[in-house]
């Protein structure tokens, strides 16, 4: 074993969260080390998020070329160039990837690219990616692990080499046949853009209804646009097994409440959920403690069950968005500088970006039921708001669910063009305490997207308040 080195801090994995904190500790002059296992900068700008929105938005343009006349524009018919695509995607990464080589270069901070292993409590040995190893033993240590995409064990599944997002992202050829297996955000968002690429794209939902988190009704509009737009989506089957290697040929036995049926394509991509990265890495011997699903024991201010020892991002079992590893960071900072902050209570955003958008904040329908809260709920097509009409983008609709006592804003769903940035704007009101007559009556813009939330909420029934 080599020599141990004491240093203060110790960040195990360099994604949104735990860069952030390093880059934090170092400003504030205190020594940290950072040990990344591969990605300069986490996987959001290397695998994740915005390479999968930079591919997506190609799969944009391919689809306004495929509709240009309907725009009064004459074009002759284009052919996606799956290499273009992702030189694309690669020139993005390599950018970000440059800006974050500049900013762990700063004094107090050294990046480590290596794999690092727990052998005692906060010491950690790692094999360093060019060779050799060094031993490191902190005085806190950080854990930033991420996940990884699941495996379902299903028959022949992995010996199939299946595509996950990682490899679809890097595709130079143009599947002619994907099926994909699993209908949540991924699933969906992938799938909608090999589809526009030109692929025949088939859905695979081992549940009754796309987008399983998501109300029923959000979830049967953005199936009837996919079928619209010549998906295939299969749900409530059973996949028991597969046969073949994607991107040769694959052939998936199914059981499905119409009976059985065999799915053939080219090509096949797994989006079936996410594992932590927590286990083979000693956790054990660090004392640092799992539960049931193998994610990192935290509570509430993301401390783990080893003196010392922090956890932040999917791997701590919060909600697996980069915003919200980004705010794992600020509770831990905060905490380290004395000033109390918790995970309590967060209202959290998130959007799929398929097109249209699917982007919600607070409660479903779904959950207000589950939680036994009363509620009014008002709902809007795309087609009342101007800006749609006037950009020809109006499938979807928006829906509010309002306190059945009050006037407050309990949840936000949109289905629509830009729902992203919406979404934000009813966020705002909620973190504010602002009841819904307040986006009722505020002046915005015209015609924006977000002028659509004057009819929205003009539209809530009578509050029924104490008289």
């Amino acid at each position: 074993m080599s020599a141990i080195e004491e240093i203060e801090n110790v960040v195990l994995g360099g994604g949104e969260a735990g860069k952030y904190i390093a880059w934090e500790l170092a400003k504030q002059g205190r020594p940290v080390m950072v040990i990344e296992r591969a990605l300069v900068g986490g996987s959001c700008p290397n695998i994740a998020c915005l390479p999968s929105k930079n591919v997506i938005r190609s799969a944009k343009v391919a689809d306004l070329v495929r509709h240009a006349s309907s725009y009064g524009i004459q074009t002759t018919p284009g052919a996606t160039s799956m290499e273009g695509v992702r030189r694309r995607k690669r020139e993005m990464v390599d950018g970000m990837i440059e800006i974050h080589q500049k900013r762990f270069a700063v004094p107090n901070l050294e990046f480590v690219l290596g794999e690092g292993r727990f052998i005692a409590p906060r010491t950690i040995e790692v094999h360093l990616a060019e060779g050799g190893s060094r031993t490191v033993v902190g005085a806190r240590v950080f854990l930033n692990l991420g996940s990884h995409a699941a495996i379902p064990a299903i028959t022949g599944l992995a010996a199939s080499e299946p595509l996950t997002h990682v490899g679809a992202l890097e595709l130079a050829h143009l599947p002619s046949n994907l099926i994909v297996l699993g209908g949540g955000y991924v699933g969906v968002e992938l799938a909608q853009a090999f589809q526009r690429f030109g692929s025949r794209v088939t859905i695979v939902q081992r549940g009754p209804q796309l987008l399983p988190r998501e109300d029923a009704d959000v979830a049967r509009t953005v199936q009837e646009i996919f079928e619209q737009d010549g998906i295939e989506v299969i749900l409530g089957a059973d996949t028991y097994a597969v046969e073949g290697r994607s991107g040769d040929r694959v052939r998936l036995p199914l059981r499905t409440a119409g009976g059985e049926r065999v799915l053939e394509g080219s090509d096949l991509l797994v989006a079936a959920g996410r594992t932590p990265n927590t286990r083979r890495i000693g956790l054990e011997l660090a004392h640092v403690e799992l539960d049931a699903r193998g994610y990192v024991k935290v509570d509430d201010r993301l401390q783990t069950t080893a003196p010392g020892v922090w956890a932040m991002g999917e791997c701590a079992g919060s909600p697996q968005f980069t915003h919200v590893a980004f705010d794992d960071f600020r509770v831990v900072r905060d905490n380290l500088a004395g000033k109390p902050r918790t995970t309590t209570d967060r209202l959290v955003p998130y959007c799929a970006f398929i097109d249209p958008e699917l982007g919600r904040v607070g409660l479903g329908e779904l959950e207000a039921q589950r939680l036994g809260l009363e509620v009014r709920v008002v709902r809007l097509a795309m087609t009342s708001v101007l800006r749609a009409r006037a950009i020809g983008e109006t499938r979807g609709f928006m829906k509010a669910l309002i306190d059945t006592k009050s006037d407050r804003i309990l949840g936000f769903t949109m289905l629509g063009a830009g729902a992203g940035e919406v979404i934000a704007v009813v966020q705002t009101a909620m973190l504010a305490g602002l009841p819904c007559t307040g986006l009722r009556d505020a002046i915005f813009t015209h015609p924006t997207m977000a002028e659509g939330l004057n009819v929205l909420f003009a539209n809530v029934p009578s509050f029924q308040g104490p008289s």
